[in-house]
């Protein structure tokens, strides 16, 4: 019986290697026969920023418009983006968003984040790097997420240049505990699996 469970164990590891092979010849990325590891990079980026009434609310590079409040910061507060950029920056061994656009820079005051990301990837992709997959969440009360997912989920596709299939969008609620369960906050986390060719 143990026998047979070590033969099916693996078994099963031998199938999601040759699916992970496949995976990669698909994507060109094999050296001489074998995985290219070397090549891959992931990262993890957060942020959290409070929520204040009558701010503008942009979460993920898309607008909420009936939000009665909005994530406070120096930019625009994007924390998802935020999230995201920290996590391309951290996967290549660059400074975070925070050395890279000051708060004390007043040329940053109120920036869109979406253009402060697509200046991240365009130095990022520039040095060979490109996204395998991202995987994004949200923690807040407000606003709801869900009627905005997919669109959050389609503006990060665009900014980075791959296919919504490569990008995962979840959100959920802190069940009433501490600042985030009180509404007073939105927290998000992002990480990315980068491939160099």
């Amino acid at each position: 019986m143990r026998k047979k469970a070590a033969q099916n164990h693996l078994a099963q590891n031998h199938l999601a290697q040759n699916h992970l092979a496949q995976n990669h010849l698909a994507q060109g990325h094999l050296a001489q026969g074998h995985l290219n590891f070397d090549a891959l990079r992931i990262g993890h980026g957060s942020d959290v920023h409070q929520l204040v009434s009558g701010r503008r609310c942009v979460i993920g590079g898309v607008e909420f418009p009936d939000a009665q409040v909005g994530p406070d910061g120096h930019s625009d507060g994007d924390v998802l983006l935020h999230a995201v950029m920290d996590a391309l920056l951290g996967a290549t061994g660059r400074p975070d968003i925070g050395q890279r656009y000051p708060p004390a820079d007043t040329a940053y005051k109120n920036a869109d984040s979406s253009l402060l990301l697509s200046d991240v990837w365009a130095e990022i992709s520039g040095a060979g790097f490109a996204v395998i997959n991202i995987d994004c969440t949200i923690i807040c009360e407000l606003p709801k997420i869900a009627p905005r997912r997919v669109a959050i989920q389609a503006r990060i596709a665009q900014l980075l240049g791959i296919s919504v299939e490569c990008v995962g969008v979840k959100a959920t609620t802190a069940e009433k505990l501490g600042a985030l369960g009180r509404g007073e906050g939105i927290f998000a986390s992002a990480v990315v699996l980068l491939v160099r060719s």
